[in-house]
């Protein structure tokens, strides 16, 4: 048995996610159903993170264990063929050693929300970044933003439904900077709350709009309180972009 490290590329809105589900298409059950075709063996495919629904990824991880006598290089191309019609692709395939998992073994990952902030609707981006018509004030959202950077019980970010032990997470990052149109949000840490970056994107949101200040942001943290933050920015501006080992 050997183990392999995949690195893959998903426009989500093909999926209802991440994780395999009862009676909805996800990324995990159509690589698993790949490997299947590719040789006829069933396997868990164990991902870095669990996208929602509508969410990208540009380089999420995952790591498989196959008995089949096989390289890198043939699996990335037989999973890539049988993947073929749907919205994903396997960008590379490594050996690992037995003790690697993309889940657990991970010690940063790192998403990005792409807003596209101009007058006319979105045409070859729709469904690939969030539109907002209104102009957005990019400094001063990133100032806002550096109240959040470090250790901190992030229940006002937290989805209601989220199932995680603890609210406590660390933050290792967080910056926005605009290129023309588009808007950046940036964002590092270990690991991450159900929704915590569609509702601090939501929430930064209304500090460009001018609705909120940086202070504003800095007593929601603050106050550890859901009802006391942004709304849930959608998912289709974000993208899974980096999972460090």
């Amino acid at each position: 048995m050997t183990r392999y490290k995949l690195t893959i590329e998903y426009h989500g809105g093909g999926f209802s996610g991440w994780q395999r589900q009862a009676n909805a298409p996800s990324v995990q059950q159509a690589i698993e159903e790949a490997i299947t075709r590719y040789c006829a063996e069933t396997v868990t495919v164990h991902g870095a993170g669990r996208t929602d629904a509508g969410v990208h990824a540009r380089a999420q991880v995952a790591h498989i264990d196959l008995a089949k006598d096989t390289n890198s290089d043939e699996i990335r191309d037989a999973l890539n063929f049988h993947l073929r019609e749907e919205p994903a692709t396997i960008l590379s395939v490594e050996e690992v050693d037995a003790e690697f998992h993309a889940r657990f073994s991970a010690v940063q990952r790192a998403y990005e929300y792409r807003i596209i902030n101009r007058k006319a609707p979105l045409a070859i981006e729709k469904g690939l970044a969030y539109w907002l018509p209104q102009p957005l004030d990019a400094d001063a959202m990133h100032e806002a933003a550096q109240a959040l950077p470090g250790k901190h019980d992030f229940t006002t970010f937290r989805a209601a439904n989220c199932q995680a032990d603890s609210p406590v997470k660390t933050l290792d990052a967080i910056s926005v900077h605009r290129e023309e149109d588009r808007v950046y949000v940036r964002v590092r840490a270990r690991s991450f709350l159900y929704q915590q970056v569609r509702i601090l994107v939501g929430t930064l949101k209304m500090v460009g709009e001018g609705k909120w200040t940086a202070e504003d942001v800095a007593h929601a943290l603050a106050a550890k309180d859901r009802a006391r933050g942004g709304p849930t920015a959608p998912p289709e501006g974000l993208y899974l972009t980096e999972v460090v080992y």
